[in-house]
């Protein structure tokens, strides 16, 4: 084994890249794992026979790491999005309207009573989330139904949004947007769970011809991940998002890269829970795979390691 020195972290570094760097040299617990995810994100980012994966749940887009997100979509360093119906919710929103710091131990009683939701410290005014979407989702799909539309998958219904952001003063701060405006697949599989599901829902009770075709995303998934020489992704947190991205890896042999980001335990079985390692026994991810998994809020890692990549990447 090659003896390498821990190093002592020099805390006048201030570039994010320098402080990742330092991160890997010394040694020590999570802080090696960020400067090793950092390093596999280079690398998969700099492939270019790599169709990369892009998953995560929606809650981070309530909050300013949205930014960071956005940066990579922006950027297309991704190639396919995989997430939950409340980014639709959350990413449309924040368009219109502002959320606001809140804390995790605000009186929720009192926070009900004022129409104030709580998404852990984050706080969203009834206003400025289910009546926006209520008042920007039913135009596009009356739109649609207009045009003939009468079926459509997630990918397809997502770049309608994004297409719709466009006239929107704040649209270059949309996930959405720059998915539409770059051309990046984006897959929501579980539509329904969420506010804009409800608003697709309350649509098909007027309108019983309209439908959203899952299959549709699914045979679009499948033709990108046969016709990928390699792939990697970067799955934040877990739930559907992060198994859609695994589950339809195996049918290749598995991902060639993977950094996961999670704050769940092992020891209880769950999906967020299980470590990257876990997929090499259903194939999911290649035994030869460059792959990480860092324990850790997604929104203190990523404002870290997302701005070092891209300082590499230049």
């Amino acid at each position: 084994m090659d003896k390498i020195p821990v190093k002592d972290i020099d805390s006048n570094k201030t570039d994010a890249d320098e402080i990742v760097r330092g991160m890997y040299d010394s040694g020590g617990f999570v802080a090696k794992k960020v400067g090793v995810g950092v390093n596999i994100l280079e690398e998969m980012f700099k492939d270019e026979d790599a169709v990369n994966f892009l998953s995560f749940p929606s809650c981070i887009v309530s909050t300013g790491t949205r930014g960071v997100i956005k940066e990579l979509v922006k950027r297309k360093l991704v190639d396919v999005i995989i997430t939950t119906c409340g980014t639709w919710d959350h990413d449309i929103s924040r368009v219109y309207a502002d959320y606001y710091h809140g804390r995790f131990d605000m009186d929720d009683r009192k926070l009900w009573a004022e129409r104030t939701h709580r998404e852990g410290n984050v706080l969203i005014p009834h206003e400025n989330h289910g009546v926006i979407l209520e008042e920007k989702i039913e135009p596009i799909l009356q739109e649609l139904w207009d045009s003939g539309v009468k079926e459509i998958s997630t990918h397809e219904f997502t770049w309608e949004l994004g297409k719709h952001l466009e006239k929107e003063k704040n649209k270059e701060d949309s996930i959405i947007y720059w998915a539409w405006k770059n051309k990046i697949p984006f897959f929501v599989p579980g539509p329904t769970d969420g506010t804009v599901g409800s608003n697709l829902w309350m649509f098909y009770e007027s309108h019983r011809d309209f439908k959203v075709n899952l299959f549709k995303d699914e045979h679009y998934l499948n033709n990108i991940v046969l016709d990928a020489k390699k792939t990697g992704a970067l799955m934040i947190g877990g739930g559907i998002s992060k198994h859609h991205t695994i589950w339809w890896n195996q049918f290749r042999g598995g991902l060639d890269y993977a950094v996961y980001i999670t704050t769940a335990p092992e020891w209880d079985g769950s999906l967020s829970g299980a470590r990257v390692r876990e997929g090499i026994s259903w194939g999911k991810v290649r035994g030869d795979a460059k792959y990480i998994t860092i324990e850790g809020d997604a929104t203190t890692l990523l404002p870290l390691m997302i701005p070092s990549v891209i300082e590499r990447l230049k």
